[in-house]
């Protein structure tokens, strides 16, 4: 059942969304049945299964929103394109953006409402449906066309965005060589105005001369990278931004490495993925437990958007039965694992360590030099 079929009798998607609970589908379909076609029906309960996951993405315009399975996962989180649309506008006011795999639309969505011009292109005819449902369902305008990025003419746009499909018999793609439209195709439009989202793994050194890779946080998660040319090109290779905050850095100074200080600083996985962690060490004062390990330590506590501070209580010996009699001695009922360098699964050390107690702690186990190490922590 096509989204267009659904589109022509809103009324079965508004009483799917009205009584739509999770874990529940099955009970509403057969309700439903009774009064509707059935197909029509399993179409307007997915609808309104995917409104409601779209909500952490896209919050309150999910409700008014249209999906497909696939568009929903590849879809930008309204925080991310809305940072993006804002770059694009301060740099080209009012400019024709053409959005090359456009998918269900979430980044025309903030284009538009950040004053751009925009139009989609989306090879998948439901998903195009979608894309152009969405734009009209929020007030917005703009253009989606059934089309080929590759073949699609980008003469008449000041910029290009693109979002290469990162899927593949329905798993991820990590090798940027594997995306579609292929790497070749994004690195000429990288010749040209363009902004193209990538996944966070891209190598640095993938990314073409006078490029810029920006890599994205969400509330501490890293979600993608962006890489921005032309007119929209900054000038630096690397930025890390961290949202929702907009905390942004682009320079990585030397710094040295010690011994563990006071507090052990975990950078954002933004800044780590951009290769500037020691961008954190200057911001607290502080160095690099291990000129390779992406820990930073200082002697003082300095609140920073690029890095989560916690408090050295007692260094520990990395071996289980160590640590499980520390667990213990400690009352540790809450444990958290932090781990780099080291190849373990935080979860199956938990489940060894048998925490049972009252009190909560961090631990944070990485190596320095060819030494594991093991650190008591709690948050400040």
């Amino acid at each position: 059942m096509t989204l267009t079929a659904l589109l022509h009798q809103p009324e079965v998607l508004e009483a799917a969304c009205k009584e739509y609970q999770p874990g529940s589908e099955l009970q509403l379909v057969e309700k439903l049945r009774r009064r509707y076609d059935g197909a029509l029906v399993s179409a307007a309960v997915t609808q309104a299964a995917l409104r409601h996951r779209a909500v952490a993405k896209f919050g309150a315009d999910a409700e008014l929103m249209f999906f497909t399975p696939d568009g929903y996962e590849q879809a930008t989180r309204t925080v991310v394109g809305t940072h993006r649309a804002a770059r694009i506008a301060a740099a080209l006011p009012g400019s024709s953006v053409v959005d090359l795999g456009c998918g269900i639309g979430g980044d025309l969505i903030s284009a538009a409402r950040a004053g751009l011009r925009v139009t989609g292109v989306e090879r998948d005819p439901d998903t195009a449906t979608a894309a152009r449902a969405n734009l009209a369902a929020l007030g917005l305008p703009g253009d989606v066309l059934v089309g080929d990025a590759e073949s699609t003419d980008l003469t008449p746009y000041d910029v290009v965005f693109a979002d290469p499909a990162r899927r593949a018999d329905g798993r991820r793609v990590f090798d940027h060589n594997a995306y579609s439209p292929p790497w070749s195709f994004v690195t000429g439009l990288l010749e040209r105005t363009a902004c193209v989202k990538v996944a966070p793994g891209i190598p640095h050194d993938a990314v073409p001369e006078g490029v810029e890779a920006e890599w994205i946080s969400d509330a501490g998660e890293v979600k993608e990278a962006a890489l921005w040319s032309g007119a929209l090109y900054s000038g630096t290779a690397r930025r890390a931004t961290l949202l929702p905050g907009g905390a942004t850095v682009t320079d990585a100074p030397s710094a040295d490495s010690g011994p563990v200080g006071q507090y052990i600083y975990e950078p954002d996985g933004a800044v780590v993925r951009a290769g500037l962690v020691t961008a954190v060490a200057a911001a607290v004062d502080g160095w690099l437990l291990d000129p390779r390990i992406a820990y930073v330590t200082a002697d003082k506590l300095v609140e920073t958007p690029l890095a989560s501070a916690y408090e050295v209580i007692e260094e520990l010996p990395y071996k289980e039965k160590a640590l499980r009699s520390w667990v213990r001695s400690a009352d540790i009922g809450t444990l958290e694992i932090k781990k780099r360098g080291i190849d373990l699964d935080p979860a199956v050390l938990r489940k060894k360590l048998s925490p049972k107690g009252s009190a909560s702690a961090t631990l944070i186990i990485t190596r320095i030099g060819r030494d594991a190490v093991a650190y008591s922590c709690r948050r400040p």
